[in-house]
């Protein structure tokens, strides 16, 4: 026999898992509120998270990383203005006045706060941040083509500027939280997509 059959969805229970993860942390989150959140006991959660919570957070991060570059992956290849579409998503991060889910705080603070203590945590976020580097090179190859940029600047080097940006808003945000100065901060760095 292999078990009891799972009675719940386990994409939900792991989306409403990162909601507790997102505004406690992982080390203060209880299981208490993580299986308060998903709705569901202890056996199930176990059966479905043998690694207990580090598992959970682990395939929270993963999910959320997907979810999240599929969305910016999408929103940037349906845009009629890839560039323009990606400078409104940078200056967006200033203007949040709490880490918004669409804007990918989540995971920036996972990559500030734990992705060098743990492998499994430290290769998603590597392969968020290729991801997004390849999202980027791909609209900026793409501008470049058909004369929206001007630059020559090779566009894989550039999408990687643009990724080290998202990076460093999210490490800047923890210590500044002047829309003014972000905005700037923000604008400065983009002046290289001309």
């Amino acid at each position: 026999m292999a078990g009891r059959p799972k009675i719940f969805d386990e994409q939900e229970a792991i989306q409403k898992a990162t909601e507790v993860f997102r505004n406690k942390g992982y080390d203060t989150a209880s299981a208490d509120e993580l299986l308060n959140a998903m709705g569901i006991g202890k056996g199930s959660f176990y059966l479905a998270f043998k690694g207990g919570k580090k598992e959970l957070y682990v395939r929270s991060i993963k999910q959320f990383s997907d979810n999240f570059s599929h969305k910016i992956g999408q929103a940037i290849e349906n845009s009629e203005d890839q560039i323009q579409f990606i400078k409104m998503f940078f200056l967006s991060l200033a203007d949040a006045e709490d880490c918004d889910i669409e804007r990918g705080c989540y995971l920036g603070n996972t990559l500030v706060q734990l992705s060098e203590k743990d492998k499994d945590i430290k290769k998603i976020t590597v392969e968020l941040l290729k991801g997004l580097q390849k999202i980027f090179a791909k609209a900026i190859k793409k501008a470049q083509q058909n004369g929206q940029l001007t630059t020559q600047e090779d566009p894989e080097i550039l999408a990687w500027h643009l990724t080290n940006l998202w990076n460093g808003v999210h490490v800047t945000r923890r210590m500044e939280n002047s829309r003014a100065i972000l905005t700037s901060m923000i604008k400065m760095n983009l002046q290289i997509l001309q």
